[in-house]
């Protein structure tokens, strides 16, 4: 066999079922040794769009998701999904072409030392020089991108080694290392929650799937303890459940804070507890905390790396809490008064109030009907943006949905999730939230739906702003608008001229009436919203930001 073959072996032994692409001539090879298997090649418009739909299946899979690209441009456009994939802690394998051996370090056309270029974001990259080892280096690859904390990994492959004779064996898969705990660690996990009067749960990605909401779950309600989400996971917690304490990301409300602050003791499950989780180095303080912190992750590297754990234990946080979940539970008036102190809030805070702009559609009203309208296992996928925020704060999510979001904050993941989404799973709705910034950077991929049959859903909020950042702006530099202001296309007529079905909302129209058009379309659809630049977002008005 040729090391393409090899390659794509290896990818059929470990269960990879399609790869995303933009196709090079650096990695013919590897292209024709695809024909011939049973890996689906799903072809993308932008290798950013690639790389996205890539992270967007291993966070629904759990599994590594795999992408192709060319040297040089290629590898650049694609680098930002490995960022997102880093930031993220999503298992992602980039294979990426390069120039042939003998040019290597000549400075040859497009060129690039991945090594550098990926080093700061990747968990490893490995150049292949001889096509012999191929089948050992996609394997370690792959077991690399899952194991301790997941995330990417780069193979660099020059176009002459693909078709070098890489012998007639394919490497089985390597089992990935699982970090376990004990019986003592059972006990002080137990111990510390029973001393403590206010614990908190602060639940992250390393929970994600079904077995680890259920997990989650049987624990906060075997304990009593409340569970907060962190930033693009309230997916995995029932956010009607009378013990969910919110989630933590950006525009958490001041009162919001000082109710969390009240916490003494807490348990930081499966998160890496970065600045957006914590926040931003507040809960816990990254200096000195006035709260006790149990943290487990199943990788050492973030535990005390910024904030000191009182216990610190790597583990299955998935296991752990199944086991903890099995001790009896817990009977206390204190422990109900401060779970009710927290979800009287959140409950509160849920609730939709519209304040009635005047210059186009609230894209609050938005987003509530399609809350109601949808599929109870309905996937959401988030692009950056304002457009997001009442995604969170109003759609009241359960374990049965999936949110796909990156919580890198990267721009333009929101459309190529979502077709990745539709791909991977097409027994569920996929439903993208985007605004016209990120509609403009990737949402060409609804080519992509439409050439693979994916009846993605893409909501396009065009406010005419890059309305984040006019938040920001409007706070530090009132009334100095600079940079700001977008002229957008009609994106009625734009989608349609890839031949989804288009609904149109503006200001005035039936909000419920338009949703369920969208919604009951049995094919990829766009609902473009005229919104508001007034109703800037769930938190703020722009006239009130000044």
């Amino acid at each position: 066999m040729r090391a393409a073959d090899v390659i794509v072996g290896c990818l059929e032994a470990h269960g990879v079922e399609r790869v995303y692409c933009v196709p090079g001539e650096s990695y013919l090879a590897l292209l024709d040794a695809l024909f011939d298997s049973s890996i689906e090649v799903v072809v993308c418009r932008h290798e950013s769009g690639a790389g996205f739909m890539a992270v967007a299946e291993a966070k629904l899979t759990g599994k590594p998701a795999v992408f192709l690209v060319s040297r040089g441009p290629g590898a650049t456009n694609g680098s930002i999904a490995i960022h997102v994939a880093e930031q993220d802690a999503v298992p992602v394998l980039l294979l990426v072409g390069q120039v042939s051996r003998e040019e290597r370090g000549r400075g040859a056309f497009q060129e690039i030392d991945y090594a550098q270029f990926f080093g700061g974001m990747a968990k490893g990259v490995f150049e292949v020089s001889e096509g012999g080892r191929i089948g050992e280096i996609v394997s370690r690859s792959l077991r690399l991108a899952c194991e301790g904390k997941p995330g990417p990994v780069i193979i660099s492959l020059p176009e002459d080694v693909l078709s070098d004779a890489a012998g007639e064996v394919i490497p089985a898969p390597i089992p990935v290392a699982v970090a376990h705990h004990s019986a003592g660690d059972i006990a002080m996990i137990l111990a510390m929650i029973e001393a403590a009067e206010n614990p908190i749960v602060v639940a992250g990605a390393m929970l994600r799937g079904a077995k680890g909401a259920a997990a989650l779950a049987q624990f906060a309600e075997a304990l009593r303890v409340p569970v907060a989400v962190t930033w693009k996971n309230q997916d995995i917690f029932d956010n009607a459940s009378p013990l969910y304490a919110g989630h933590l990301g950006f525009g958490n409300p001041p009162k919001h804070r000082q109710v969390l602050a009240n916490a003494d003791l807490i348990i930081a499950v499966g998160t890496r507890l970065g600045d957006v989780a914590s926040l931003n180095y507040t809960f816990p303080s990254a200096t000195e905390s006035k709260q006790k912190l149990i943290h487990i992750y199943p990788d050492g590297e973030p535990i005390g790396k910024v904030f000191r754990a009182d216990f610190g234990l790597v583990a299955d946080p998935v296991a752990l809490l199944s086991e903890l979940a099995l001790n009896p539970k817990v009977v206390s008036s204190a422990r109900e008064s401060w779970r009710s102190s927290i979800n009287d809030f959140v409950k509160e805070f849920q609730v939709f109030k519209s304040p009635e702009p005047e210059d186009g559609v609230d894209f609050g009203r938005v987003v509530v009907s399609i809350a109601a309208q949808s599929p109870p296992n309905a996937i959401i996928t988030t692009d950056a943006g304002n457009m997001s925020t009442w995604v969170h704060r109003h759609w009241i999510m359960t374990p049965r949905n999936t949110l796909l979001g990156a919580i890198a904050g990267a721009m333009g993941f929101g459309v190529p999730a979502a077709v990745a989404a539709g791909l991977v799973d097409d027994a569920r709705m996929a439903i993208a939230f985007v605004g016209d910034g990120g509609t403009l950077m990737t949402g060409q991929e609804l080519a992509t739906a439409m050439q693979y049959g994916a009846k993605t859903k893409i909501v396009i909020s065009d406010n005419g702003i890059y309305g984040t950042i006019r938040t920001y702006q409007a706070r530090l530099y009132p009334n100095r608008v600079s940079g700001t202001d977008l002229v957008n296309p009609d994106f009625t007529q734009w989608a349609k001229s890839f031949g989804a079905l288009v609904v149109s909302m503006a200001l005035g129209d039936d909000v419920d009436a338009k949703v369920k058009e969208f919604l009951s379309h049995d094919g990829a659809a766009v609902l473009h919203v005229k919104s508001s630049k007034e109703a800037l977002s769930a938190f703020a008005t722009l006239s009130a930001l000044g």
